[in-house]
Formats: structure tokens, sequence, C-alpha cells
């Protein structure tokens, strides 16, 4: 049987660049859409890849001293309902009856 080398930090977190991958997604991803919209005018560098680096400093500073996977919770948190319910609609609330003592 042959030994095989394993990584001895597998509790670290994969990193790219110095982000976290869904960050390098996000930045992909923004970089590539703006190049297919705007990619073919003149103003490439204006419209493209400024606000794709600026999109990148954010995440970068502003991730600073956040937990890990920060973006993917905040993106969940914005998606999901502000108000949550037990009942698909409100019903209109009702007094129940009160029992009436008699006084004999």
């Amino acid at each position: 049987m042959r030994a095989v080398d394993v990584s001895k930090s597998l509790d670290r977190k994969l990193m790219m660049f110095g982000y976290e991958v869904m960050d390098v997604l996000a930045i992909f991803l923004t970089l590539s859409v703006l190049n297919l919209l705007f990619g073919q005018s003149g103003m490439t560098l204006l419209l493209v890849w400024i606000p794709t680096i600026l999109l990148a400093v954010v995440l970068r500073l502003g991730k600073r001293g956040k937990p890990d996977k920060f973006l993917l919770h905040w993106l969940r948190y914005q998606v999901k309902p502000g108000v949550y319910s037990a009942f698909p609609e409100p019903t209109g609330w009702k007094v129940p009856p009160q029992l009436v003592r008699r006084v004999s």
C-alpha cells in the first residue's frame, strides 16, 4: 500500500487571490456580463473594467472583519420576505365571546 500526502489544513477556507470563492465568482460574473453588454463599445475601460475593479475593492474593504461566507448569507437575508406569517393570508380578528355573570 502506498502512502498519499494529504493537506494538513482541511478546516481552512478556500481562498483565491485573497478572496473567497463566492467573491471571485461575483467579480468574474460582473466582468463577463459587463463585457457582454459593453465590450464592443469604445468605452470598455470605463464601462467594463472600472466597475469590476471597484466591486473587487468594495468586497475587499467591506468584508474586512466579517465572518466566512458573509456575501452568501447577506444575499439570502435580502431575498427572504420581511414578514413571516403562520397563515397564508391574515384574517380579521374578532373579540371572543365573554361569559356574562348574573348577580343574584
